[in-house]
């Protein structure tokens, strides 16, 4: 017998662990409490009197694995909860009762104080002790039941494309999908049997194991927080600990997993049977099958007790039931290892189930048996199976031969309760892990790869908004990718949270830049400029939720004019240069939202809103091209601290919204309270000249004037604006920008005012994407313009010809191989236009053959004289 492990209470630094639990419920750990924590508990226990006779009730529907859990965890409970009361007797009684390993626990009545009497009748001891059962053993299911899923899946020949799922990056997929589908992968890789049968059950794998090991987790999470505190004495007597309920809370969803996973594995057990090939062994296994193994019909009527249990308050047996409805399903998925055995090792079983003396004849024909091909983690985890049970078949198999006695034996193995099984278990963990390398590496979320194809549209977009920003008399300027954390903070109002902040290396604390503003209002102060006309495209970083759409790293294009000029003229131009960009993207419909920082703030004023609250309301109302302004309404009274009265009054003002000039006189009528504010009249001014130079600019047809707009960025003082695509793509803005006069002015003693756009490419990229699939376009991501195909074996003229085509400025690639079909397969698939084809016989009669793929025909021309008239033919 393995030597007993131990489990230590009440030391420095000691936590009670469900596996720890789950070893002393197996009678696999003895139990020892620090002496620090008896003479602790000697000290400060020595004036209490026990005046009050009790006894440790057992609840008598635990099993015995069940109340040795329980007394663990009340033992742990009367060390951790605080009081002076607690003797050491007590406890050195319950541990003593747990090292003694008895067949059935009986305590007699004994005198207790009163605060051990209120840890004694707290029930949650026995709740927690039950679930800390489940954690350790619902967290070793989610390694066995993948190892039974990969042995179905090459047992029956299944499809396994559902494995192939990866991290997206955009925050929609399941992390623990995505962890289950790549052990799958690893336990899979290199298999030659599956990859051809549609099974459902198959199919759902990564989501149904998935959610088991999300539930499992917070299970996990809970007991490690439950097992290691103490009871609060004053909340056990007013009866409001709600340990129970909110332990019930995971369990109940554990429970529907567990009944998910093992409604799927029977499935998949039920299709490994009809892909036994011997039909004796078929009819006999499934004979036992449908005796021995619980069916799905149980596990439903399993969980709805369960269910009822937990609705009627009873929590003890609520996790008792769901204990039993686990038992069920580990059966299931031993069943399920079982029966794909008896697929992948037939001959065996088959040998076993008919006596050790079988006729030769079938022993040749097994010799002659095509070797099969597992997945490299499984075929290491079929032999560690047959490992386990040599030990426990041997004398069974010599004595009696019968294949009911190897099945049983089998199930022996794969009970979780057996020390040979854990090893079994730990041994699978190695297999994943050592097979790391196998795994398919992930990027990180919200970044992006992107390849030859999606390169092809950014490429043609960058061209596009380079030459609008030149064809303007912008110059290009280049910042570094990490700022110190004192620039960037401060600047982004409740965005600032979104920063990404460097470690720490023990200089400078640095951050990486957030936007591409705050860096050119750093470069301006720093070197003393007072005018500047920049563009700049460069990648930021934003720590936000990956969405649809929305990255945490992603190009930024941006366009700013800093300096004194004509009023409102850099403003028109960088409006306008917003026009260009999107018309000359070709993007599809799209509309400019326009309003006024000013104007803002005078509503604000006019409506009632406290100056220290400006920011903070605005940053609510720029959510309402998300959400109804009675969430925004909701959250401006309930979070922000704005009166009811106050909030309506905004409404009225932010669903003003329309045509810039209509609007603009809207506003500027006589008894308009905006015209009362010094600010907002300003503001109406400002806006007055923009409209009219954007509408004799042809331009002004493209933009709204919008009240709701309230970019939230802390630095704009004058004039924001926002684009919006009004095309089938929901990918929200995708250009934006305003006047920030004040912001260069932080960074050095000159105030310089300065207006910018800056366009959000990435979306304007996932718009142009959409339209080639919906055009079935695919474009041709490389400019190659010939192909050299050399029919043989020879590099050297290869490089002869492709280096002339070179140095005459001609885009060429070069292909050796002697089967001619090749060189046309490659011009093809690169949709490359000519082809110069030099054979044999080209080579003996000093010509190049060069053919036009696009017209279908060809003409040979002279070798000393290739090169010009090849680039002549393609410059004509």
């Amino acid at each position: 017998m393995a030597e007993l492990s131990t489990v230590t209470l009440g030391g420095k630094g000691s936590s009670l662990s469900s596996s720890a639990v789950s070893a002393v419920s197996a009678s696999l750990a003895h139990v020892r409490i620090d002496t620090s924590a008896l003479d602790r508990l000697s000290t400060s226990s020595s004036s209490a009197t026990p005046s009050l006779k009790h006894t440790i009730a057992i609840p008598n529907f635990l099993s015995l694995f069940e109340i040795r859990a329980f007394l663990l965890v009340l033992l742990n409970k009367l060390l951790l909860t605080p009081s002076s009361s607690i003797r050491p007797d007590l406890l050195l009684l319950i541990s003593e009762s747990l090292n003694s390993n008895p067949s059935a626990f009986r305590f007699e009545d004994f005198q207790v104080t009163q605060d051990e009497l209120l840890v004694l009748n707290n029930a949650s001891s026995a709740l927690l002790g039950v679930s800390a059962i489940l954690d350790h053993q619902s967290a070793a299911l989610t390694s066995f039941s993948d190892v039974a899923a990969a042995l179905s899946c090459e047992a029956s020949k299944a499809d396994v494309t559902a494995f192939n799922l990866m991290d997206s990056g955009d925050g929609h997929t399941s992390k623990e999908e995505v962890g289950v589908a790549s052990d799958m992968r690893v336990l899979l890789n290199g298999s030659k049997l599956v990859g051809k049968e549609k099974i459902g059950a198959v199919a759902k794998v990564p989501k149904i194991h998935g959610t088991l090991r999300e539930q499992v987790k917070s299970v996990h999470s809970k007991m490690r927080v439950e097992l290691n505190s103490g009871f609060k004495l004053a909340e056990i007597q007013a009866a409001s600990d709600g340990t129970e309920q909110a332990v019930s809370t995971v369990l109940l969803s554990l429970a529907a997993a567990l009944r998910e996973l093992g409604e799927c594995s029977f499935l998949r057990a039920k299709n490994n049977l009809e892909s036994i090939s011997s039909d004796d062994l078929k009819s006999s296994i499934g004979e036992m099958f449908g005796k021995e193994c619980p069916t799905d019909a149980s596990l439903g009527s399993g969980f709805n007790a369960a269910l009822g249990l937990v609705l009627g308050k009873d929590y003890v047996k609520f996790a008792g039931k769901v204990n039993v409805l686990l038992g069920s399903v580990w059966k299931i998925v031993a069943w399920e290892v079982v029966t794909a055995f008896a697929v992948l090792e037939g001959a065996e079983l088959n040998e076993k189930g008919q006596g050790v003396q079988g006729n030769a004849e079938n022993s040749k024909a097994d010799k002659k048996k095509k070797k099969v091909v597992l997945g490299k983690g499984t075929s290491m985890i079929l032999p560690l199976i047959k490992d386990g049970l040599q030990s426990k078949r041997a004398a069974a198999v010599e004595n009696s031969g019968l294949l009911e006695t190897m099945v049983g034996n089998f199930q022996l193995f794969l009970d979780s309760a057996e020390p040979e099984f854990n090893g079994f278990l730990l041994k699978v963990k190695d297999i994943l892990e050592s097979n790391e390398s196998r795994r398919l590496p992930k990027i990180p979320k919200g970044t992006r790869d992107f390849a030859k194809e999606q390169m092809t549209i950014r490429k043609k977009a960058f061209s596009i908004i380079e030459q609008v920003f030149e064809r303007h008399g912008a110059t290009a300027l280049d910042t570094p990718v990490f700022e110190l954390r004192e620039t960037l903070m401060g600047k982004y109002g409740e965005d600032s949270k979104l920063i990404y902040d460097l470690a720490d290396q023990g200089g400078e604390l640095c951050s990486l830049r957030y936007d591409l503003t705050v860096p050119f209002a750093r470069f301006m102060a720093m070197n003393g400029l007072t005018s500047l006309k920049r563009y700049q495209i460069a990648k930021v970083y934003r720590r936000d939720n990956p969405s649809k759409g929305r990255y945490r790293e992603f190009y930024q294009c941006d366009f700013d004019i800093a300096g004194p000029s004509e009023k409102m003229a850099p403003d028109f131009e960088v409006v306008r240069v917003l026009t260009e960009l999107l018309d000359e993207l070709d993007i599809g419909e799209y509309e400019i939202k326009l309003n006024h920082r000013k104007l803002l703030d005078g509503m604000m004023e006019i409506c009632g809103v406290p100056p220290e609250k400006f920011r903070t309301i605005c940053s609510s109302i720029d959510k309402l091209d998300k959400q109804s302004f009675e969430q925004i309404r909701k959250e401006m009274v309930e979070e922000k601290g704005l009166t009811a009265e106050t909030a309506d009054r905004i409404e009225t003002y932010v669903k003003e919204k329309g045509s810039p000039l209509a609007l603009l006189s809207k506003l500027k009528q006589e008894g308009s309270a905006f015209l009362e504010h010094a600010g907002s009249a300003d503001a109406l001014n400002d806006l007055e000249i923009l409209f009219k130079a954007l509408d004799k600019s042809k331009c002004i047809d493209k933009v709204v004037f919008d009240l709701s707009l309230a970019r939230g960025l802390d630095y704009y003082t004058g004039v924001i604006y926002e684009a919006v695509f009004k095309g089938g793509a929901q990918v929200g803005s995708i250009a934006a920008g305003g006047r920030y006069d004040n912001l260069i002015g932080m960074f050095g003693s000159k105030q310089v005012p300065a207006v910018g756009v800056s366009l959000g490419i990435e979306r304007v990229f996932a718009i142009m994407e959409q339209q080639q699939k919906d055009q079935n376009q695919v474009p041709r991501p490389n400019k190659t313009e010939v192909l050299v195909s050399i029919l043989g074996n020879d590099l050297t003229l290869a490089a002869e010809l492709a280096g002339e085509l070179w140095d005459t400025g001609v885009k060429a690639e070069f292909l050796v191989n002697k089967r001619r079909q090749k060189h046309f397969d490659f011009a093809k698939e690169s949709r490359i236009p000519w082809m110069v084809i030099v054979g044999e016989q080209e080579i003996k009669e000093g010509v190049v053959q060069l053919k036009n793929l696009e017209a279908s025909n060809d003409v040979t021309i002279p070798r000393d004289q290739f090169a010009e008239q090849v680039r002549s033919r393609l410059n004509p």
